[in-house]
């Protein structure tokens, strides 16, 4: 399976920027849909986007749409988020995931294809 490691994460000001990185190894990197999830404390890890082997399809969460971006760079294995218009609900660790299925509709991870998550806060 593939391994994944989350890094980009830190603290901003509400309306600040940051761009998350998820560099993959061990497996194929473009055979594989890819999502980034993210869980605050107390609450239900969450979807925030997802982007298909190719790059060709992406989809997100209503609460980000229109700030966060996703894509990926499969000859540098690694699939990036740019998060712009920060809010402070975004507080969250933040995970990537390989090989999940996802639609407009639904979204669900691969088992045992998480990354170790990295940190974001933002300040109001």
């Amino acid at each position: 399976q593939v391994q994944l490691v989350e890094s980009g994460g830190g603290l901003v000001q509400a309306g600040g920027s940051l761009r998350l990185s998820c560099a993959a190894s061990g497996r194929t990197f473009s055979s594989y849909n890819m999502g980034w999830f993210r869980q605050a404390p107390g609450k239900e890890r969450e979807f925030v986007a997802a982007i298909n082997w190719s790059g060709q399809n992406t989809y997100y969460a209503d609460s980000v749409k229109g700030r966060f971006t996703i894509s990926r760079d499969n000859a540098k294995n690694t699939v990036y988020l740019q998060m712009n218009s920060l809010k402070p609900e975004d507080t969250a660790v933040y995970y990537c995931n390989a090989g999940g299925k996802y639609s407009g509709s639904y979204s669900v991870p691969s088992l045992g294809s998480w990354g170790q998550g990295t940190q974001v806060t933002v300040s109001s």
